[in-house]
């Protein structure tokens, strides 16, 4: 079986399954007919209105969003689909906190469930650090999807490679 980077620390059952639809060509017509529409966010300033939406919404307790914007240099080959930054910062007598979330460039052309798990994902950060249980409650809490939207957009990942 070839390797299939973005999916190779899923099940065996799931990497054969995803084989098989690239192998027979039907993976482009999986990613179309689950996901056929493209979201319109498109500017930095939409992007952190997106962000920023959801962040309230769900995470209303933590501290507002410094920058979002989309990156072009972005390489998904580290396995960065997205970046979060968190620093406290004395400002005289006082400690701010600056949150900033960086999403690839390339999401600008995906379907808008990909776009908010990936969102979702880097928000879940801001509260916990690590890729843990307690981590992955919270992507579900703000998305319920988020596992098979997360296994969906690495299939994308390969689909557009080929």
């Amino acid at each position: 079986m070839t390797t299939l980077k973005y999916i190779a620390h899923y099940p065996e059952h799931i990497q054969s399954q995803a084989a098989t639809l690239i192998s027979s060509g039907r993976l482009g017509d999986y990613i179309e007919k689950n996901y056929p529409s493209k979201h319109q966010i498109q500017s930095d300033k939409a992007l952190y209105d997106y962000v920023n939406e959801i962040k309230n919404q769900y995470m209303r307790k933590n501290s507002s969003l410094s920058q979002v914007s989309y990156n072009s240099k972005l390489k998904v080959l580290k396995d960065a689909l997205g970046v979060h930054i968190y620093q406290s910062r004395v400002q005289g007598n006082k400690l701010r906190a600056h949150n900033s979330i960086t999403v690839a460039s390339l999401f600008k052309e995906a379907p808008p469930e990909f776009l908010r798990m990936i969102v979702v994902h880097e928000l879940a950060h801001f509260r916990e650090k690590e890729h843990n249980k307690a981590f992955y409650q919270l992507c579900c809490h703000i998305e319920p999807n988020y596992h098979q939207f997360e296994l969906d957009t690495r299939l994308w990942l390969h689909w557009r490679e080929q």
